[in-house]
């Protein structure tokens, strides 16, 4: 599974989840995309889940349509 942590996510959360492909925002060099421009870059390069410290992603965006 392609995994991308958002900022804020703490990085040594990736040593649990070494069976799975994961990726930061910052190493994507993604680090100044705002949340909807994020989740479209997120959706196109095929990524599988997005694991955020962003409690008002929810209220933000709509995320009822997107893949992940």
């Amino acid at each position: 599974m392609r995994i991308l942590f958002d900022q804020g996510t703490p990085v040594p959360l990736r040593r649990y989840l070494c069976d799975h492909d994961v990726e930061t925002a910052f190493e994507r060099g993604w680090s100044h995309l705002r949340n909807g421009t994020l989740l479209d870059r997120l959706e196109a390069e095929g990524f599988e889940l997005l694991i955020t410290t962003d409690q008002s992603l929810h209220h933000q965006q709509n995320l009822a349509k997107r893949p992940f």
